[in-house]
């Protein structure tokens, strides 16, 4: 019993710093600004009077971000996002130039680590969406012909690949900044008009462009409106002896299972036992989870995990008449935690003989 509320005061103490990792819960709102890498594209131009392929080189540039979504406090959120990325051209066999600025909007889904450590949240995720690509000053130039592209804008459908990291700001406990890397590529190719210029004269052209794939990197910060400041920590109960005509057993689960493990079988069966030495008046099955998952699905859950037990003591011989189920949820933790924290000894079912 003694480490019992040593472990429980420990943990309370570090309560402050841990709860700054809470799963993102209700709507949010996220931006950042960084760099974005374009890979080299390939181009094609052709005319009348024939056709040159080749690859565009491209130069980094930035990048911006900006999103609005909502958590479900469980780790899974979803987010309609809107960007936009430029980058300029040069390089090549040719001489080459222009620039290329993309914006659109992008569907994320989302699944952030809980609990995995109390000061850095990792995250995945994919989106999919809507790109236009916006080439301007497009121009090549070789042995004997001048090519320029008109400047135009091409929409195209586009997926992303995300992986980043949150971090808690000490103090303000709904903002966290943000390091992510995403990976965005359109789909299909790119057709732009123009001309080409020879000493024949200039006839009309089309450019061809594919493969445009980014890698963009962003620094930014999310602010979580349905996240609030941690609860005050009550102090820590007293500790009442027990009566001695009373007997307690717990019953331990995994996440969010509530089907009994062998062990859980050996106390169950302990208990059974016992409570035929004994004059009772009654025999109470409390179920109990941690904090991970909304309220709702605990309390479910809770009396799932109570029923799994007294089931087993009716199967152990203790009549079914004397047996009170009931259901907590995540109230009453064994061990305190913040929001969203998976504690093996929250998940439980206490039986007591009285």
């Amino acid at each position: 019993m003694n480490f019992r509320y040593a472990l429980a005061a420990a943990t309370m103490l570090a309560l402050p710093v841990a709860a700054n990792a809470q799963p993102v819960t209700g709507l949010y709102i996220g931006g950042g600004a960084g760099v974005n890498i374009m890979q080299n594209e390939n181009a094609q131009i052709s005319s009348p009077i024939g056709s040159v392929s080749g690859h565009l080189s491209t130069r980094v540039g930035p990048a911006l971000a900006i999103s609005l979504g909502y958590g479900l406090g469980n780790g899974l959120r979803a987010e309609v996002e809107g960007d936009y990325r430029y980058n300029t051209f040069g390089g090549g066999g040719t001489s080459v130039g222009g620039q290329e600025q993309k914006y659109g909007a992008m569907f994320n889904v989302l699944y952030d680590f809980v609990g995995l450590t109390p000061f850095v949240q990792p995250y995945v995720g994919i989106g999919g969406g809507y790109q236009w690509a916006q080439d301007r000053n497009l121009h090549a130039s070789g042995a004997g012909f001048t090519a320029a592209a008109r400047t135009d804008t091409v929409g195209k459908f586009a997926y992303q690949a995300i992986l980043g990291a949150a971090m808690p700001i000490p103090g303000v406990p709904a903002l966290a900044a943000t390091l992510d890397y995403r990976f965005m590529g359109m789909v299909g190719d790119r057709n732009y008009g123009g001309t080409v210029t020879t000493a024949a004269g200039t006839v009309p052209a089309s450019f061809k462009l594919n493969d445009d794939f980014n890698h963009t990197v962003l620094i930014g910060f999310r602010y979580n409106f349905g996240q609030s400041a941690p609860a005050p920590v009550a102090a820590a109960p007293v500790a009442v002896a027990p009566s001695p005509v009373s007997r307690s057993y717990l019953v331990f689960f995994d996440w969010d299972k509530a089907t009994l493990t062998d062990r859980a079988r050996q106390i169950v069966s302990e208990a059974a036992a016992n409570s035929t030495k004994v004059q009772y008046t009654s025999l109470e099955v409390n179920g109990y989870t941690d904090t991970s998952g909304t309220p709702k699905y605990n309390q479910g859950l809770s009396i799932r995990r109570a029923e799994a037990v007294a089931a087993e003591l009716v199967k152990d011989g203790v009549p079914k008449s004397a047996i009170a189920i009931q259901g907590f949820g995540e109230t009453h933790l064994l061990v305190p935690t913040g929001p969203g924290v998976r504690e093996p000894q929250n998940r439980r079912v206490e039986i007591i003989i009285k």
